[in-house]
């Protein structure tokens, strides 16, 4: 499937009624399996790539980042949304040349977030705002359209205020944004207040002790992600093997590991 068809079959899923799951791959292998497991599109992790680099979220550059994408793009036939943090506005081009990157990498849909590590501190909302038309504008100009996702970081960054929340939501779908998502919110409620305020596609984060699919799906979700919890899951049940192998000099470990059919499978 073509880097187009791709783009325009992600738009397709924005405007149907029905939510898709969307899990995080961090590197061309899990990107490949989870695949395999039937998912309709995936996205990248900003946290769980870094991780794969041995490096810390929010540290990695654009050339890492275009890098990374290029390689899932090339992994799989399904669309790929990319996590590019603030699009590198300090950068070469700024916003508008990392969407220009990150088109040619072969991304269908791409985020762009309103905190900035800089400043340990959430952006104020007109300029953030700003920025979400700047990518808008790029990601729309392209024959086939990239989907934007605007992104309230709030609830991840310690900022409990769903009003802030919803009207940061809004300036961003005034903007340009396709889609919007504010990671960390797992109250229903908040959720489904949110879909409301919007009226346009709402991502959702898929998180431990959380909602289920089916309970976002009822609250009117249109699509969820995993972020960095898969990554998390795979590095912890290395953590916990290496543990056992260095403490016990047990390999109980490998009993949990995945079976080598369905990697055969799944890679081949």
């Amino acid at each position: 499937m073509s880097v187009a068809d791709r783009r325009a079959r992600f738009r397709a899923m924005h405007e149907r009624d029905q939510l898709f799951v969307m899990p995080n791959p961090w590197d061309a292998g899990s990107a490949r399996l989870l695949a395999s497991c039937g998912f309709e599109a995936l996205a990248t992790t900003s946290e769980g790539m870094a991780w794969s680099l041995g490096k810390l979220d929010q540290t990695v550059s654009r050339d890492e980042l275009v890098a990374h994408v290029a390689s899932l793009a090339q992994a799989t036939s399904l669309p790929l949304n990319v996590d590019s943090e603030r699009c590198f506005p300090d950068d070469p081009g700024g916003v508008t040349e990392t969407v220009a990157q990150l088109a040619d990498a072969g991304a269908a849909g791409f985020s762009i977030e309103d905190y900035d590590p800089a400043t340990g501190g959430m952006d104020d909302i007109g300029m953030a705002a700003n920025r979400v038309a700047i990518a808008a504008e790029a990601a729309h100009r392209l024959s086939e359209p990239m989907v934007l996702t605007g992104r309230a970081e709030n609830h991840v960054h310690g900022v409990d205020d769903l009003d802030d929340t919803i009207a940061r939501l809004i300036a961003y779908r005034d903007a340009g944004a396709d889609a919007v998502y504010a990671p960390g919110l797992r109250d229903l409620g908040q959720i489904a207040a949110v879909v409301e305020a919007i009226g346009i596609p709402v991502n959702a984060l898929a998180l431990p002790k959380g909602p289920t699919i089916a309970e976002l799906a009822s609250a009117g979700v249109r699509r969820v992600s995993t972020g960095s919890w898969l990554a998390a899951a795979a590095y912890g049940a290395l953590l916990t093997g290496a543990r056992e192998l260095a403490g016990e000099g047990t390999s109980c470990y490998a009993e949990g590991g995945v079976p080598r059919e369905v990697l055969r499978n799944a890679l081949t």
